[in-house]
């Protein structure tokens, strides 16, 4: 994992720990236990899908551009299928509140998905080679 990686990684899940800490205080106010052990799996589980998403797209930018676009993309589309079946299957259970679990997932994705923009935007990477020459020329034939 490279040191951009890194501190977009931590960019991003520091304030959704925080955000899902307040959601599962809140939950527990609101719902007692059950509240604040369904809010907690939800923050857990977007935290856990979120970073292991930036881990493929840090793995496949080693790869090339292509596979790292391809990585974020296909990441994208698979954490919010498995988030809404994780709604779909914890709608009727039992064990924890299945409200609060949908309000910290949705509030941790909010939070992860700001986390990240602002990382973005702080790194700075350069989107040209400065080092480069004007394409198509001093190439090798």
């Amino acid at each position: 994992m490279q040191t951009n990686d890194l501190r977009l990684l931590k960019g991003a899940a520091i304030p959704t720990l925080l955000v899902g800490l307040v959601v599962v205080v809140v939950a527990a106010l609101l719902a007692g236990g059950g509240g604040a052990l369904g809010a907690a799996i939800g923050v857990v589980v977007v935290s856990a899908f979120f970073a292991l998403g930036i881990l493929a797209v840090s793995y496949a930018s080693r790869i090339s551009p292509m596979a790292m676009m391809t990585a974020a993309v296909v990441g994208y589309l698979v954490r919010i299928i498995v988030v809404m079946a994780l709604f779909r299957m914890f709608r009727e259970a039992t064990l924890f509140e299945p409200k609060a679990f949908g309000w910290g997932a949705l509030v941790s994705i909010v939070a992860w998905t700001a986390g990240e923009i602002r990382g973005f935007m702080k790194l700075r990477i350069l989107y040209v080679d400065p080092a480069a020459g004007p394409p198509g020329q001093g190439g090798p034939r």
